[in-house]
């Protein structure tokens, strides 16, 4: 019999929580072996096979249609996959991991409250300084569309792999766009979020693969959609 397979993160309060949220619908996930096996089971659903992957793995391999099913947050899918509406299908908000990917700039910069205002700040930067005002973050792909959308330019995304926050006090950046839930990390590193810098409000949410092969497990999949009591008809 052909198995759905059920992609989900790994490690970590995502993990349980997705756990959690399944367990309320009366399908038990859990890991078998030990903590260095990414190894699972399912109880309580029938032809449902649990893959535990990394939260950022997930769009891939959904994209790639090597999981029919997957837990990840919003804004992973949308910034990794391009057209990510084309080839996954948002099945269900989960109410948990919110976050909300921002644009910050230094708490000094008195005058910078809006994105016109960034827009004029890197404008006189680069005639300042020859060079265009750097922005770091790990979300490229969310950031420069939304800064193109809202006709911000003179600007330059600098990767990020660590602590995104530190970037402007270490002068490797000048204002970055990053994930925050409290904002407590960006006051700590003299940061403000700019008024009207929201990017994405993100949580974790249950995505379904258009590329999978959905007709092996079409029955299955009715069964356990009904279970969940999520919506199908965009598939």
């Amino acid at each position: 019999m052909s198995m759905i397979k059920l992609g989900v993160p790994s490690k970590g309060r995502l993990m349980e929580k997705t756990f959690a949220w399944f367990a309320e619908r009366g399908v038990t996930l859990k890991r078998t072996g030990s903590d260095r096996e990414y190894a699972g089971a399912v109880e309580g659903a029938e032809g449902v096979e649990l893959v535990l992957l990394s939260a950022s793995e997930i769009p891939r391999e959904l994209a790639a249609g090597r999981i029919h099913l997957g837990v990840t947050g919003s804004d992973l899918v949308r910034d990794k996959l391009v057209d990510w509406n084309k080839q996954v299908v948002d099945l269900a908000p989960m109410g948990f991991g919110h976050a909300d990917l921002i644009i910050a700039v230094p708490d000094c910069w008195a005058d910078v409250d809006t994105l016109e205002d960034l827009d004029a700040v890197a404008h006189a930067f680069r005639v300042t300084h020859g060079m265009r005002l750097r922005i770091a973050t790990k979300y490229h792909r969310l950031v420069r569309e939304f800064l193109t959308r809202e006709g911000v330019a003179d600007y330059q995304l600098v990767d990020s792999q660590g602590a995104t926050e530190g970037t402007v006090k270490n002068l490797t950046a000048e204002a970055i766009a990053d994930i925050t839930s409290s904002g407590e990390t960006l006051r700590a590193n003299h940061l403000k979020i700019l008024s009207d810098g929201m990017i994405h409000q993100s949580q974790a949410t249950l995505f379904a693969s258009r590329s999978a092969d959905w007709g092996s497990v079409s029955d299955n999949f009715a069964r356990f959609a009904a279970q969940l009591q999520v919506e199908t008809q965009d598939l």
